[in-house]
């Protein structure tokens, strides 16, 4: 897989809720889990299940910062 994004992170689909149209795919990678949005379709299409490896890309002009 090539692609543009500068960040990919490889994990392990550790839970998929799935929603009217809009699915919550959340990724462990490594200790930290992210949590993607993506639709149904792309759920299916992509052939998604709990305990799949899977990379989350992010893809952003800017990364914001904030502190306490």
């Amino acid at each position: 897989m090539k692609i543009s994004a500068r960040n990919t992170l490889r994990g392990k689909i550790v839970e998929i809720t799935k929603g009217a149209t809009t699915s919550h795919v959340r990724i462990d990678i490594g200790g930290a889990v992210v949590t993607s949005s993506i639709t149904n379709e792309a759920v299916a299409d992509l052939g998604l299940a709990v305990g799949r490896d899977a990379y989350a890309v992010i893809k952003a002009s800017d990364v914001m910062v904030g502190i306490d």
